[in-house]
Order: C-alpha cells, then sequence, then structure tokens
C-alpha cells in the first residue's frame, strides 16, 4: 500500500539535492523544494528530513482521504508545477470546476469515478500541461519520462 514514506522516497528519485539552474524556473532548488516557493527557506541548507515535513504538510495532507495512488500522483506534478496547477490538472481529470482549492465537491467527485480512469486522466492532464510550456524544448524529455514513470507507477498502485 503507498504511504507518504513511499511516495517520498519515489520523489526523491526524481528530485535530487541542491541545484540552481539558470533554466530552471523555480530558481534555487534542494530536494525540490525550490526558493521560488519558498522564498523564506534556507534552500542549500534545506534537510532531507525538513523537505519531508514541508512535502507532508503542504502536497500531501491537502487531499485529505483520497486514495494514495492519486495522491501520490498529485504529489509528484505539484513539485513540478506547484499544488495549485496539481490540483487544478486533477480536478480537470475528474470534471468539476478546476479552481486549484481542494474542497468537497472535489472530494466527492474523486470518489465516484474508478481509480485507474483517475489516474489515467491526470497523466494525459499533466502531459497536455507540460507540452504547453515554453520550457518543453529544454526540459521535455525528462517530464516525459517522468509521467511514463508515474504511468508504471499507477498500475502498481491501483
Amino acid at each position: 500500500m503507498m504511504t507518504f514514506d513511499i511516495a517520498f522516497d519515489r520523489l526523491l528519485g526524481h528530485e535530487g539535492g541542491y541545484s540552481n539552474d539558470p533554466n530552471d524556473p523555480g530558481g534555487e532548488t534542494n530536494w525540490g523544494i525550490s526558493k521560488r516557493s519558498y522564498p523564506n527557506v534556507d534552500i542549500k541548507a534545506l534537510t532531507r528530513d525538513g523537505a519531508k515535513a514541508i512535502y507532508l504538510r503542504d502536497f500531501w495532507q491537502p487531499l485529505g482521504e483520497a486514495h494514495p495512488a492519486v495522491k501520490y500522483q498529485v504529489f509528484d506534478f505539484a513539485v513540478n508545477g506547484g499544488l495549485p496547477t496539481g490540483l487544478r490538472k486533477l480536478q480537470a481529470a475528474i470534471g468539476v470546476a478546476d479552481d486549484g482549492h481542494w474542497g468537497p465537491l472535489s472530494a466527492a467527485a474523486l470518489a465516484k469515478m474508478e481509480l485507474n480512469d483517475v489516474l489515467l486522466r491526470f497523466n494525459a492532464q499533466r502531459l497536455r500541461y507540460y507540452t504547453s510550456l515554453g520550457k518543453w524544448p529544454n526540459f521535455g524529455k525528462g517530464w516525459t519520462n517522468r509521467v511514463a514513470g508515474n504511468l508504471d507507477y499507477a498500475a502498481q498502485d491501483n
């Protein structure tokens, strides 16, 4: 069964440690936590445990009682595109207003859908989002490979 600890370990397989790539819109990043999103965090000094606490609070818990396979997929995407984007794409996948705020209407719509349908539709939304970005030429191959890996995880986690 998917847990936050497993999800976090998977994420670090994609994110790794410190980077400050001038082509990355997130700018200075460590463990996938960006200075742009967390301007008050000392990114270079951020520990693995510090990143894990941020991810649990800000990325995993907002989806409440959603199936852990869905929570993992949104968590992984939200690290790239921000939590509101991840939530909007999940909302689009489940056919509710994509306002980026998770509430009872979104949760109820998710609960009514087949898990596999949600996982496939969400990853389709994710690919459409990536291909719309100006940084696609620089990062598109990596993003596509990441989604391919997440489709493998989706098959494993459902």
